[in-house]
C-alpha cells in the first residue's frame, strides 16, 4: 500500500468544536477524574479499597467499565480494590500517560497509542503478549447511525457521498475512533487496500464534502450528533447500540436507527498494564479479568463485541447484521504500516486533513 505523495510535515488538522460538545467534555473529565463514584450498580463505592487501580481509557467504553468494575469489585480477588477513572479522546489519553499521568491501566482505541508508550519506556515491549487475543478484552465493528426511518437512506458507504448528506466523524489528530471510522471506507473501497489510490480518493471526498463537524472524541461526536448535526454518525457498533436502546426515552428528534455496512472494519481496542504504577499486582488482576467469561458477558451486554469465541458465540443474536466482508488492521499491513503511510505525519490521510484545514 503506497501513500499518496506528500513530504510537508503536516499539521494537525482541523477542529470545530460545539459548544454542547466541549461541557460535554469537561463534564466527562469531572467526573472521571474525580476517583470514582457510589452511583454504581449495588451502592458499591469504586473508589475505595486497601488497593488502588488509576484506570486511563478512551472515552467510548465508559458504560462497559461501568459493569465491568463494580461486578469485579464483588469477586474475592477485586473486593479491596478502589479505582479512579479517566476518560477522554485516545490520542490525549495516550500523550498524558507518555507526560507522566500517573495511571496503572490503559485501554486505548488504537494500538499505536499503547506504542506511545513502550516507546516512554511505561509499558513493556511484551504488552501484547501478555493476554489474550493480542490483549484485546473487547471491540467492535464500523457502523453508521442515521435518523430515526433512515430518511436520507443510508445503506452503503457510497451512499455517504450522496450530495446534501452530512457525516459526523472525529478527528483523527485526536481520536482512535476515527482512524477506525476511515480505515473502514478505505478498505472498502480500495478492495482491502489493493488499490489504496481508490480508497484515498473516497476519503478526499468525504472530508472535503460531507465532513463538516469534527469533535475531539468519538463520545464527543456521540453528543453532538445527538443534539442535531448531521444525517450520519460514523462510529463504533457499541455506540450505535446504546444510542438504538435510548430511543424509547429519547425525544423523537434524537432517536435513531443504524446500519452494519456489509463491507466493514473490525476495531480492536488494545488495555496494557503501566510498569511504573504503584502496585503492578492489582492491575494485572484487574486486567486478567477483562478477558474472563463473566466479563466477556458483560462487555457484550453493554454492546461490545467479546473477544472471547465461546462468549460471542453465546451474544451473537446481540449484534445483529449482515457482514459479508470484515477487514482487519492485519489485512492492511499491520498498525505500524497503516499508521506510517496514513495517519502519521507525512501521511495520506493526514495529508488530506490538513489540505482541507488551508494548513
Amino acid at each position: 500500500m503506497k501513500s499518496e505523495q506528500t513530504h510537508r510535515r503536516a499539521r494537525r488538522p482541523r477542529r470545530i468544536f460545539g459548544a454542547v460538545a466541549v461541557a460535554t467534555a469537561l463534564a466527562v473529565a469531572v467526573s472521571a477524574c474525580g476517583g470514582g463514584s457510589t452511583d454504581e450498580p449495588g451502592g458499591i463505592d469504586i473508589s475505595s479499597g486497601s488497593r488502588h487501580v488509576n484506570l486511563a481509557a478512551y472515552a467510548t467504553p465508559k458504560p462497559g467499565f461501568d459493569k465491568i468494575i463494580p461486578a469485579f469489585r464483588e469477586t474475592p480477588e477485586g473486593r479491596d480494590i478502589g479505582f479512579s477513572q479517566s476518560y477522554g479522546a485516545s490520542g490525549d489519553q495516550s500523550r498524558k500517560v507518555a507526560r507522566g499521568m500517573p495511571v496503572d491501566v490503559v485501554n486505548f482505541s488504537v494500538a499505536p497509542d499503547v506504542t506511545r508508550l513502550v516507546k516512554a519506556g511505561v509499558v513493556d515491549d511484551d504488552w501484547e503478549d501478555q493476554h489474550p487475543h493480542k490483549s484485546v478484552p473487547f471491540g467492535s465493528v464500523v457502523a453508521l447511525v442515521v435518523r430515526q426511518g433512515n430518511p436520507k437512506n443510508i445503506h452503503t458507504w457510497a451512499d455517504l457521498l450522496k450530495p446534501g448528506v452530512e457525516v459526523v466523524s472525529p478527528n483523527p489528530g485526536s481520536s482512535g475512533s476515527a482512524k477506525w471510522n476511515l480505515l473502514a471506507p478505505y478498505a472498502a473501497t480500495s478492495d482491502g487496500g489493493e488499490n489504496p489510490q481508490a480508497g484515498l480518493d473516497y476519503v478526499r471526498e468525504l472530508v472535503r464534502d460531507h465532513i463538516k463537524v469534527q469533535p475531539k472524541s468519538g463520545r464527543e461526536a456521540t453528543t453532538t450528533f445527538q443534539q442535531g448535526q448531521g444525517d450520519v454518525l460514523i462510529s463504533y457498533e457499541n455506540e450505535a447500540i446504546m444510542l438504538a436502546r435510548r430511543n424509547g426515552e429519547a425525544p423523537k428528534s434524537q432517536r435513531v436507527d443504524y446500519i452494519v455496512p456489509a463491507d466493514t472494519f473490525r476495531i480492536d481496542n488494545p488495555v496494557a498494564v503501566v510498569n511504573t504504577g504503584d502496585d503492578r499486582a492489582a492491575a494485572r488482576t484487574f486486567v486478567d479479568y477483562l478477558f474472563s467469561p463473566p466479563a466477556q458477558r458483560l462487555w457484550a451486554a453493554a454492546g461490545f463485541r467479546p473477544t472471547d469465541p465461546g462468549v460471542m458465540a453465546e451474544t451473537r443474536a446481540d449484534f445483529p447484521g449482515d457482514i459479508r466482508r470484515l477487514t482487519t488492521i492485519e489485512d492492511l499491513g499491520g498498525w505500524k504500516t497503516v499508521d506510517k503511510e496514513l495517519f502519521g505525519e507525512s501521511g495520506a490521510i493526514t495529508a488530506i486533513y490538513d489540505e482541507e484545514s488551508g494548513s
